[in-house]
């Protein structure tokens, strides 16, 4: 199948970029440009892969955040061969960056890992030492201490055009989840992040003073958007208009939708990380919004379900809902999401 001509263009200069050594210009081309041109998975792989290979020069220059580059690189390798899993030069570059990544002691973002070919890495020294200890004291004392577990982190890179300025901008935002008061909500939204579904989405409606809303990974307007899993809930509905139970075999994927969370306690003060959804009851599924330093919207107290906090960035969730927008809240620059982590 023929590559199309501006998705040729935009390897060309994402290439050009990387030759020049401005890996955050090669991301930009890659993400706003390139995926949208992808028509298969063959050509999903290649952007992919550039995009890891600039991720690993990022990383290679920007040593302060050299591990969050890394981390985002090998990801990008990684969802590479999802899409084309024969790709030889794709695991060529994983493989060399995973080495690179070793010799930092930084792991791979995918998981805990303990060995390398067959030889313990740090954490596999950590973990046969937690290993010995189970040898010496009680099952008891050492499961209390692992009780503590602490809530799950994202975070979100944002690309945007700040209020009078002709230049755009890429911030991050971390945010808590609170995995105890909104379980499913929580799970739902890392499972989306973990399947790449939020990358390169948009903030399709925002309003000063109120919120920014975003997660239509489908069309990028708030018409669309899933759950990452099937919940039982079919636009909002667990029976048909037979009385027959939804299935995810007779429920179309774009309609799955999941149960409402928001009588756990948590309202909407600045800050938060919630649900949005139509105005039935358990119909949300991907879009979420985010609420502002000067905005508290307690009349959507027990309506939306919220589910987690920023707790860094909160000055950008606010520099962005004053963006310009037009007559439907639809920023006239894009505000885009170009990526979650799910931090370890």
């Amino acid at each position: 199948m023929p590559i199309p001509e501006v998705l040729q263009k935009a390897w060309d200069a994402a290439n050009q970029s990387l030759e020049s050594e401005t890996p955050e210009n090669a991301l930009e081309i890659l993400r706003s440009e390139a995926w949208d041109a992808c028509e298969n998975n063959a050509q999903k792989a290649r952007t992919l892969r550039y995009a890891g290979d600039a991720g690993t020069m990022l990383g290679e220059m920007d040593t302060a955040r050299q591990k969050r580059h890394w981390q985002r690189a090998h990801k990008s390798y990684r969802n590479a061969l999802n899409f084309d899993p024969k790709d030889k030069a794709t695991r060529r570059s994983m493989n060399k960056l995973a080495s690179m990544m070793d010799e930092q002691a930084i792991s791979l973002g995918g998981g805990l890992q303990m060995f390398d070919e067959g030889n313990p890495t740090p954490l596999g020294l950590v973990a046969m030492l937690v290993a010995a200890m189970l040898l010496l004291v009680s099952f008891k004392v050492i499961s209390d201490w692992f009780d503590e577990s602490e809530n799950p982190v994202v975070t979100l890179e944002i690309s945007y055009m700040p209020t009078g300025s002709t230049e755009r901008t890429t911030v991050f935002i971390e945010i808590e989840l609170y995995e105890d008061e909104a379980p499913l909500h929580v799970e739902n939204f890392i499972l989306l992040a973990e399947e790449s579904r939020y990358d390169f989405t948009t903030f399709h409606r925002i309003i000063d003073g109120f919120m920014i809303q975003g997660g239509d990974f489908v069309n990028r307007d708030g018409s669309g958007g899933y759950t990452g899993k099937w919940y039982g809930y079919c636009d909002g509905k667990q029976f048909d208009s037979s009385n027959n139970r939804y299935s995810p075999e007779s429920c179309d994927q774009s309609r799955w939708t999941l149960p409402d969370e928001a009588d756990n306690g948590l309202l909407h003060i600045p800050g938060v990380l919630a649900m949005a959804k139509t105005s039935s009851p358990n119909t949300g599924s991907s879009q979420f919004y985010i609420v502002p330093e000067d905005s508290t919207p307690n009349h959507l107290d027990g309506v939306h379900t919220v589910f987690g906090m920023v707790v860094s960035g909160l000055d950008h969730v606010t520099a962005i809902s004053e963006v310009a927008t037009d007559s439907s809240d639809r920023p006239q620059d894009e505000v885009r999401l170009m990526h979650v982590t799910v931090n370890d």
